[in-house]
C-alpha cells in the first residue's frame, strides 16, 4: 500500500487556496462595492470563491462515495487514489471539471461532474450500496448547511463574503437536489437501485448513458423545468437557513457577463 493512497493531494490544497483567495478578494472588495455600487475586485472574488469552492466540493462529493465504499468493503478505491481528494482521479478532465464549470457559468446549474468507479460486488449489503450513492449528494447538502451557518453565525461578516458564501451554499443545495433525482445515471437512482428487480435494473442500464443528458437539456431549454428546479432548490435552501437575496446577489456577480 503506497503512502500516496492516503495523502491529501496538493491539487486539492491548491483548489482550497484558490477558494480562500477568492474569499479574501470579496472582503477587500466590499468597501468599494458599497461606496460605488459595484467592484471588479468583489466580482473577481465571488467568481474565484464560487468556482474554487465548487471544485473543492466536487472532490469532497466523490470522496464521500469512495470513503463509504471503502468502509463497505471495496478496497480498490484506495489503490485508485480516490481517498486522496485528487480532482484528477475523478474521471476525465474535460467532462469532470471543465464542462461542469462552463455549465455553471453559462446556466448557473451545478452539473454532476466527477465519477468514482465502485466495485459494487465487493460491497457487503444492498443497504451499504445505497449509502455509497447517497454519500455524494449528502456531502453537498452538509457543505451547503455549513456555509449557510457560517453566514448566519457571523453577524459582522463583510457583505461581499456573505454574498459569495451564500451563492456557493445555494449551489451546493442545487447540486443535492439535482443529484438526488431518481433517474438512471444520477446518485438518486443509485440510492434505490439495489432494491429494484433485476429486470428494472437492466432497463435502467440501457438509458443510463443519456438520461442525465436529457434532464440537462430540459433544464437548459425548457423555462418551466428550470424554474421548478430552482424553486425546489430555493425551498431546500430556506429550510437550511439560507438567505435567498444574498445567494441571488452572488449569482449576479458570478454571472457578471449576462
Amino acid at each position: 500500500m503506497s503512502i500516496e493512497s492516503h495523502r491529501v493531494s496538493p491539487w486539492f490544497l491548491l483548489l482550497v487556496a484558490i477558494t480562500v483567495a477568492g474569499a479574501l478578494l470579496t472582503v477587500t472588495g466590499t468597501p468599494t462595492a458599497i461606496a460605488e455600487g459595484s467592484s471588479v475586485q468583489l466580482t473577481a472574488g465571488v467568481v474565484l470563491l464560487v468556482l474554487g469552492g465548487w471544485a473543492v466540493s466536487l472532490c469532497l462529493h466523490e470522496f464521500g462515495h469512495a470513503a463509504v465504499a471503502y468502509r463497505g468493503g471495496d478496497r480498490e478505491v484506495r489503490d485508485k487514489g480516490y481517498l486522496t481528494l485528487d480532482i484528477r482521479r475523478y474521471a476525465d478532465l474535460g467532462l469532470s471539471i471543465v464542462l461542469p464549470i462552463v455549465i455553471l457559468l453559462v446556466g448557473g446549474i451545478p452539473l454532476p461532474g466527477g465519477a468514482v468507479w465502485i466495485n459494487h460486488a465487493a460491497i457487503r449489503s444492498r443497504g451499504m450500496r445505497s449509502l455509497v450513492s447517497l454519500a455524494g449528494p449528502a456531502t453537498n447538502l452538509v457543505i451547503g448547511g455549513l456555509l449557510t451557518a457560517a453566514v448566519v453565525l457571523v453577524p459582522d461578516m463583510p457583505i461581499g463574503l456573505a454574498v459569495g458564501l451564500s451563492c456557493l451554499a445555494f449551489i451546493q443545495v442545487l447540486a443535492f437536489v439535482l443529484n438526488i433525482i431518481p433517474i438512471p445515471g444520477l446518485d438518486g437512482f443509485g440510492v434505490i437501485e439495489p432494491f429494484l428487480s433485476l429486470n428494472t435494473r437492466r432497463m435502467a442500464a440501457r438509458v443510463r448513458p443519456w438520461a442525465p443528458l436529457v434532464l440537462l437539456g430540459l433544464l437548459i431549454a425548457v423555462p418551466g423545468v428550470s424554474s421548478a428546479f430552482f424553486q425546489v432548490g430555493a425551498t431546500v435552501f430556506a429550510a437550511v437557513g439560507g438567505d435567498a437575496s444574498l445567494a441571488f446577489a452572488g449569482y449576479s456577480e458570478l454571472l457578471f457577463w449576462r
